[in-house]
Order: structure tokens, then sequence, then C-alpha cells
């Protein structure tokens, strides 16, 4: 039997991965920023969500500040602008790739590339839009107690609560312009979701099986990747051996 990676490997690994998770924070902060409400967070909730990611990723107060600092000016930066790609993957799964770029050139090379490798399709603007909704998410892990997180949901204003029968964890659904007064609301009484954020959901899955779901999800795993993409959002319905 052949070793495994060394501790050495699995580290420089595990560091490019919470590199690559930094950069894509960093920019999420920058772009958040420049938008209403500027470099201040109590007048920008865009702003909150991303240094909430941020420090819970472990990033630095430092870190963040600096780059609000560039964002607003107040230190030399780079601006990025978002940029949104879709297409479908193998087996007709739709899939919207989120990015915020510096060089759009380099960008819509770099997601073609992961389109045409595994065998999906880059469609036009609005091609697969329309299969989804912009809602809020906050996600509560397994052991969440169901009754509490549902009736302080209710009475934050969410619009649905999501219970995932096969490992018990909780999704809070929320229009986007109350994201975050829910999220505030949960917080209060005591209830801090593991992940919290607005994003693209499907209104319906494709179901996706055998090589066909493991090219899916190679093709997925190749965007997630790439700097420049912030979020990769699709329909596929997968099974633990798509992972395999």
């Amino acid at each position: 039997m052949g070793r495994g990676p060394s501790i050495e490997a699995r580290k420089n690994a595990s560091d490019a991965k919470r590199g690559k998770i930094f950069t894509k924070i960093i920019r999420e902060i920058s772009v958040a920023a420049r938008g209403p409400g500027g470099g201040d967070p109590a007048n920008n909730p865009a702003l909150r969500t991303a240094m909430d990611k941020g420090l819970a990723s472990n990033m630095s107060k430092d870190v963040i500040e600096r780059a609000i600092k560039k964002a607003t000016g107040e230190l030399e930066g780079v601006e990025y602008e978002n940029v949104r790609y879709e297409g479908y993957a193998p087996g007709g799964v739709a899939v919207i790739v989120d990015c915020l770029t510096d060089n759009r050139v380099r960008t819509v090379a770099d997601v073609r590339h992961a389109f045409s490798k595994c065998g999906g399709n880059m469609g036009t603007e609005g091609s697969v839009a329309f299969m989804f909704k912009r809602l809020g998410v906050l996600t509560f892990a397994p052991g969440a107690d169901e009754d509490q997180v549902t009736e302080a949901a209710i009475e934050a204003g969410a619009d649905d609560v999501v219970v995932y029968p096969d490992d018990g964890s909780i999704d809070v659904l929320t229009a986007p312009e109350v994201f975050e007064a829910v999220k505030v609301a949960m917080e209060a009484a005591g209830l801090t979701p593991d992940h919290a954020e607005v994003a693209m959901r499907a209104d319906t899955d494709t179901a996706v099986e055998g090589d066909v779901a493991k090219q899916v999800v190679k093709m997925l795993d190749m965007l997630e990747d790439l700097d420049d993409v912030q979020n990769v959002y699709h329909n596929a319905r997968l099974d633990q051996d798509a992972y395999a």
C-alpha cells in the first residue's frame, strides 16, 4: 500500500486552500466597501456580512481593515468588478458562476476552460438564471433545536424553514432585503448560524448519477478553485458516490 501525503504536504495544501478563501473574502470586502454605506459596516449590511465571513474564517481584523482602506482609497489597491457567467454542466445541470475580477479576459477564459474540459457548455446571459431565486440562507448544523430555530425564525420575519431529514441540518430562508435583520434577531435569541449568506437557490433540482455526477463534481471543483470565482451555484442533486 502506498504512503499517504506527508504532514508537510497536507499542511501546504491546507494553507493554499486557506489562502484562496482569504483572497475571495478580501475581494468581497473590497467590493462591498465601495458600495452604498462605504467602509462603515454599521451602515453597510453587505460589508458587515463580508466581514463576518472573514472573522469566521479566522481572518485577522488588521487584514479586514486594510482591505476596507484599500477599497475606500485610504490605501492604494486594485479595483474589482462583479461578473456573472452561466451555463450547463454534464447531464443538463444549470450552473451560475459569480466572479470578482480585475481582468475580464483572463476570467472568462478560465471559466470557459473549466466548462469545456468537463463536458459542459457556457451559455449566454440569462440562459439559466431564471431557474434560480436570490435568497438569504442561514444554515444551522445537525443538532440544532428545530422548534427553537423555527419559532425564532418566524418571529424574526423569515420566509421559510427547511429541515433536512438525512442529517437534521436546518436552513432558514429569507428575502435578501431582510437577511441581515433576521440574522441579528436569530443571534440575539442565542441561535448563531454555522453559515449565513445571500445566495442563489434553484427552483428545481436535476438528478445526476454515476460518471455524469462525477464529471459535474469535477467541473464544480475546478470552478471553485479559480481565484476570480466567488460563488458557484447549481441545481444538481448529487449523492455521496459522486464525491468518491
